[in-house]
């Protein structure tokens, strides 16, 4: 999918989690993380126990050297994710999180 049309959309007044969400997603695999993390915000305004969009936020923070942020997000992010029970998302925090204490690198905004 192109990102033109979810733009578009945006413009015309469209505004909602799913569609910041899937701005976010599309701009983090286009290694624009300043965008992708406006877009994730902005969702999880709108839907803040969205723990997919934790998750995309604290990659495109870690892939944007936010080192501190992403571990911010990833920690909300488990919270979150605990409180719905939703353990897979719950358990690739967890392996994020750890993989940047361990390294305090970036991760790639491929790596799921």
């Amino acid at each position: 999918m192109h990102i033109q049309p979810l733009e578009a959309l945006l413009q015309r007044g469209v505004d909602n989690a799913v569609l910041r969400f899937t701005l976010g997603s599309h701009y983090l695999k286009m290694n624009d993380a300043g965008t992708a993390i406006a877009h994730l915000q902005r969702c999880l305004q709108w839907s803040p126990d969205y723990s997919a969009a934790w998750k995309l936020l604290g990659k495109a923070h870690a892939l944007n050297g936010h080192t501190e942020a992403a571990q911010d997000a990833w920690t909300q992010g488990m919270a979150v994710a605990e409180r719905k029970g939703d353990h897979q998302a719950r358990k690739e925090m967890q392996v994020f999180l750890r993989r940047l204490q361990r390294t305090d690198q970036p991760l790639s905004p491929s790596t799921s």
